[in-house]
């Protein structure tokens, strides 16, 4: 059977001319159904668009996910391998024959033709390697914990729209440790102060921390697994796997005492946290708790074929435990559960170490490697011992707002890497710690995988600024080769981000990031980014109406004023020093100019406001009291990232980002007040007082005021405003 899409209601009606024309062997017996990809479809096209689209089942006859995509003007046909693959398959239609885009974020749907354009002849691709991973153990927190369903459902159907095929699902992990550990000596209230917030628990499952923000309450525990089943039974109604998280040893505090017979590790400190104690995984009682989580997480999210673990992460400590025992009793416990799953592990540091290899069954193995793009003479098939990996990128930290990636190392190493003798590639890993930032990086990521012959970089970004546009424009086309070479040419070695802006820094003259371990000076020329503000904004007028325009138009704005604050923070430290007061207040009143226009142009798009994240933590609250700690959560995440000891040690401002109202109620103030104590001490002849920046930062994040929810202002008129505000580097 093969899904064409009316309208949804209809969605499962098959009229007799679709019948006419599906393969015998399909009408026949139908390799899946078809109709969450139909739905899928749906969601993301305008209905007119949709049912010129025919979705038809295809035998998997390679093993490996394979789409074919044909047929005439208004009546064209994808053939795939499941669900999802008929979504890559018509995300591949749409981007080279349509000639429109759907990103992450924005898309150029409003360009699409009425009638959608034929195929010329058919186009089939097969993926290039069987996992295409996606989702950092720290997204759920950095790209919006208190997301809803229509939210988490529209990132699936574009991650399916890419290729994409296991996502990492965390949302409600919590509930399976709360049934648990129930069973092993604790209360409810005890296991629910154990467990922090939900901004904060992606680090509390890696068993970096526990109990910031909480406690969590029954009722929010409860609906986030609800939400966290929705997730996975999405995901899996489109073929595609969720990746859970499974268990290796974290428990609550003072275990043993309620457990004689177990033997716990301390962890020590992590980022001045400490972290929970490891459950010993060679004891019998590692093999109870194990079952018990297992059979509970199986009545809250279902199975799985793959499950997410990192042992001894960020500097975990083994103590005496053999650590290749402990990771085969481990993957024992798992297999028990789940006989046949893959244990995923992140590539990341020193981890996973030849140890802990050593004492597992490899070929039950995918490592999903965070440093692929980010050092060069790297050999995962010697350090990993043939272990099967996917080349992953970890493009951006902390949800960032900058722009670019090694994306030059993408396009050559993948294919390198999987084509030398011996290769354990076996897979992709999209893994920004933020998504929904950069959706030039993403296309390109999750492209490699259906590329037969490989990425032309050049080529590649003179198609995307069509497509991304709704269709060819010299300018567009002018301004993303400047992107190109800019931002998106940064090179391997040492860095595998971009670096932050300096109106995000705690205030110093000689700040150079904003988070502690951002590249501490630009990694590309910042002329490229300013020449491609001004060439957008000479696309034709026809062009700009694309959301993808605007977003982009904003975005290169705002990135050009990031970048100027790098440029003119030194010149306000020179005045400062040569103790001359006009140029240092002269260069203080631009930059305080620079930051209001900042927070103006980011205002107009509702993806660079700062009230729909906090409006959304408040939803999930069921009391004041309950509201006001939820928006404290996801304000502290963004700032002081958490209390006075763990923000000090270099955490705070982890995840800046140049957002609208978060810039025009604390950066910019920080920066005011700042200059102002520097000023009056060229005046009186002495030092500036000190600043306690944490206690400004936690007031702040201790606030309840609303903010905007819906963007105001023209990005054309405002990107034009940064255009003049900003003059062309100085520097090389």
């Amino acid at each position: 059977m093969r899904r064409r899409c009316p309208a949804w209601a209809a969605a499962a009606a098959l009229t007799a001319a679709t019948l006419s024309t599906a393969p015998a062997a399909a009408r026949a017996e139908p390799a899946f159904d078809p109709a969450a990809a139909v739905a899928s479809l749906h969601r993301l096209l305008p209905a007119a668009a949709a049912d010129q689209l025919t979705l038809t089942p295809a035998a998997r006859d390679t093993g490996a996910d394979t789409f074919t995509v044909l047929g005439r003007a208004g009546a064209v046909e994808v053939r795939g391998t499941s669900p999802a693959t008929l979504l890559a398959g018509a995300g591949w239609y749409l981007r080279e024959v349509a000639g429109v885009d759907i990103g992450l974020p924005g898309d150029s749907l409003a360009a699409l033709p009425a009638t959608l354009p034929a195929v010329s002849q058919p186009v089939t691709r097969t993926a290039a390697v069987a996992h295409r991973y996606a989702l950092n153990d720290t997204d759920d927190g950095y790209s919006g914990a208190y997301r809803d369903f229509a939210a988490r459902q529209h990132e699936i159907d574009v991650l399916a729209l890419h290729g994409v095929n296991e996502v990492f699902v965390q949302t409600g992990a919590e509930q399976p440790y709360l049934e648990t550990f129930r069973r092993f000596g604790y209360t409810e209230a005890e296991l629910r102060a154990w467990i922090p917030a939900p901004a904060h628990q992606s680090w509390w499952l890696l068993q970096n921390m526990s109990g910031f923000g909480g406690p969590v309450s029954a009722h929010l525990a409860a609906d986030r697994a609800a939400l966290g089943r929705r997730i996975a039974d999405q995901l899996r109604g489109l073929g595609m796997t969720p990746v859970l998280p499974g268990y290796f040893g974290t428990v609550p505090p003072g275990f043993t005492d309620r457990n004689p017979t177990a033997v716990t590790v301390p962890q020590g400190s992590w980022v001045g946290f400490a972290r929970p104690d490891w459950l010993d995984p060679r004891t019998p009682v590692f093999a109870e708790v194990a079952a018990a989580y297992y059979a509970a997480q199986r009545a809250d999210f279902g199975d799985s074929a793959m499950y997410k673990m990192d042992l001894l992460h960020e500097g975990g400590n083994p103590g005496t435990v053999d650590v290749g025992a402990a990771a085969g009793a481990v993957q024992r416990a798992l297999q028990t559960a789940h006989p046949g799953a893959l244990w995923a592990i992140l590539g990341w540091q020193d981890n996973p170490t030849a140890a802990l290899l050593g004492g597992v069954d490899r070929t039950r193995m995918l490592v999903v490697d965070g440093l692929s793009d980010r050092y060069d003479g790297l050999d995962r098939e010697s350090s990993w011992a043939g272990t099967p990996y996917a080349f992953g990128t970890i493009h951006n930290f902390g949800g960032h707002t900058a722009v670019g990636a090694n994306t030059v190392t993408w396009t050559t190493r993948f294919r390198q890497w999987r084509d030398r003798p011996g290769s354990a590639l076996r897979g992709l890993a999209y893994l920004p710690e933020g998504t929904g930032t950069d959706p030039a990086a993403f296309d390109l990521f999750t492209q490699l995988a259906w590329e037969p012959g490989g990425i032309d970089q050049g080529d590649w970004f003179a198609r995307y600024a069509a497509r991304r546009y709704g269709g060819p424009d010299p300018h567009a086309t002018a301004a993303w080769e400047q992107l190109r070479l800019g931002p998106y040419s940064l090179p391997s070695g040492t860095w595998s981000e971009p670096q932050d802006g300096l109106f995000a820094a705690r205030p110093d003259l000689a700040a150079a990031t904003a988070a502690s371990w951002s590249p501490p000076a630009l990694r590309y020329r910042p002329q490229t980014v300013r020449t491609a503000l001004a060439e957008l904004l000479q696309v034709a007028p026809e062009r700009r109406a694309t959301d993808a325009y605007r977003f982009d138009l904003v975005n290169t704005a705002r990135q050009t004023l990031a970048d100027r604050s790098r440029e003119l923070l030194p010149l306000i430290a020179g005045a400062y020093r040569a103790k001359d007061r006009p140029a240092f207040r002269r260069l203080a009143a631009e930059w305080a100019a620079d930051a209001a226009l900042l927070d103006r142009v980011t205002g107009s798009d509702a993806r660079f406001l700062l009230g729909p994240w906090l409006a959304a933590a408040r939803s999930w609250g069921a009391t004041d009291a309950e509201r006001d700690q939820l928006e404290y959560d996801a304000r502290t995440i963004l700032t002081t990232w958490a209390g006075r000891g763990p923000s000090e040690e270099g955490v705070h401002d982890y995840a800046n980002r140049e957002w609208s109202g978060l810039v025009a109620t604390l950066y910019a103030p920080r920066w005011a007040g700042y200059f102002a104590g520097l000023d009056a001490a060229l005046t009186a002849g002495r030092d500036p007082a000190p600043v306690d920046w944490f206690a400004v930062d936690d007031a702040w994040s201790r606030q309840h005021g609303s903010y905007p929810l819906t963007p105001t202002g023209d990005p054309v008129v405002l990107a034009r405003e940064v255009l003049a505000a900003v003059p062309p580097p100085t520097g090389p």
